[in-house]
């Protein structure tokens, strides 16, 4: 009985040591909800594919509280292998000199084969260096469309959804004669409409290819264009043909109730609309002003990616690319994107949705990768990179609500957060050279 208890203890321990013998990796994230679940599931689904490594996520709180958090632990030596950090922290990112690794070098010097031309570019090049190498792996990316109620479409005559903003003025016109309160509300108004509407329109935001170009870009999110719409949606909020509903996605609410027929959102808004709308709903491209362009550019991206942070062993960095190569894998993308709504990042998770009949199963779900995917991108659509980005956000967000109140003219509006912003990013270009 003894030597059978020694043996049991002997036994034990050699499977206690097998266990602890795979490399940890540590995820920092910010997916909350049935994401964050997902994201659990992911990490689960690499760690059974192998016994060498195992990934631990950890939820951190919101983009904000993720990348603080991880800039505060890089500081104090705890940092993280992976922090997902969102888009507009990217010139941080990239400004943290020391801290990152990038994506395409850990992936060639762990051996991981990687190639770059697999990836979609309309989803990578906001995550490229001006060489086109990619910096950090794309992880949950998405795009505005339009949603519009086919209910109330169909109860006011209406046949033709709208392309261009001109046809979303009229829309509205016919859905309010027919008993609608408001023509559509937005989420997100400066990415929507100010960031995305300028690169819908092969228009600059920045100087410097949007900030690509270096540090000393300049804003330029005043010109005509973007004065135009600003100042039509101002005259639109006042007829109620435009409803604003804050500066994130409150105005689901006003789509869900169908207090407003159409919403301007993100193209990963789709599940919680088909969660929550009790209505038929549809989804088309962001409209575009007509006479302004003759072939509306892609628009850009939003949400986050996978940024690898230095100071790490050689073995856990190959666990890292050997996670990245797992999460690339079309069969992965493919769930990750019928699931969130989030784009593939990948040629071929869009093919292998597509040849799965997805998209002809949940109408409107393609409607993102192919507005992503219009011809090249250019200078002016390729995305954007600039410092304090956050704070330039609450700028706009302030110049856009001061039009909507019908304080201010839009052109002074945009000028004015303009130089606000400017202040912003000489601050972050003094702290980086």
């Amino acid at each position: 009985m003894h030597n059978f208890k020694l043996a049991s203890v002997v036994i034990g321990l050699s499977i206690a040591g097998s266990v602890s013998a795979a490399t940890e990796v540590e995820w920092w994230h910010a997916m909350g909800g049935a994401n964050g679940e997902k994201v659990n599931e992911i990490a689960q689904g690499f760690n059974d594919s192998q016994d060498a490594y195992h990934v631990k996520p950890v939820y951190k709180g919101n983009y904000t509280e993720t990348m603080t958090s991880a800039i505060a632990a890089f500081r104090a030596k705890q940092q993280p292998a992976i922090v997902q950090v969102f888009e507009v922290g990217t010139a941080s990112m990239m400004s943290a000199k020391g801290a990152i690794y990038p994506v395409h070098q850990l992936m060639r010097e762990s051996g991981q084969s990687f190639d770059e031309s697999a990836y979609l570019s309309a989803v990578t090049g906001y995550y490229t260096s001006n060489e086109g190498k990619m910096l950090s792996m794309p992880f949950n990316s998405s795009t505005p469309v339009l949603y519009y109620n086919k209910d109330l479409f169909k109860k006011a005559g209406i046949t033709q959804v709208p392309k261009t903003w001109q046809e979303v003025e009229s829309t509205a016109k016919k859905l309010q004669q027919s008993g609608v309160t408001c023509g559509f509300t937005t989420s997100w108004q400066s990415w929507v409409h100010l960031e995305n509407m300028s690169s819908r329109h092969n228009v600059p935001f920045a100087s410097k290819s949007n900030g690509f170009g270096g540090f000393d870009t300049e804003l330029t999110f005043n010109g005509p264009l973007q004065v135009a719409h600003v100042e039509k949606m101002g005259e639109w909020q006042q007829n109620g043909i435009f409803s604003y509903s804050g500066r994130t996605n409150d105005g689901a609410a006003k789509f869900y109730s169908e207090e407003c027929a159409m919403f301007t959102e993100s193209s990963a808004g789709y599940a919680g609309i088909k969660r929550n709308a009790k209505f038929d709903f549809g989804v088309a491209e962001l409209p575009y002003w007509e006479g302004k362009v003759q072939q509306p550019s892609n628009t850009i991206i939003g949400g986050a990616s996978l940024w690898v942070l230095q100071g790490h062993s050689k073995e856990e960095y190959k666990g890292v690319a050997s996670f990245l190569s797992y999460l690339s894998r079309a069969s992965v993308q493919a769930d990750w994107h019928q699931f969130s709504g989030y784009l593939p990042i990948t040629k071929a998770a869009y093919n292998l949705t597509k040849g799965q009949g997805f998209y002809d199963a949940n109408v409107g779900t393609e409607t993102g990768v192919t507005q992503m995917t219009t011809g090249t991108p250019t200078a002016n659509t390729k995305g954007l990179r600039l410092g304090n980005f956050v704070q330039i956000r609450a700028v706009i967000d302030e110049a856009l609500e001061s039009v909507w109140s019908g304080e201010v003219k839009a052109q002074a509006a945009l000028d004015n957060a303009v130089k606000r912003g400017n202040a912003l990013l000489r601050k972050f270009e003094k702290a980086n050279n």
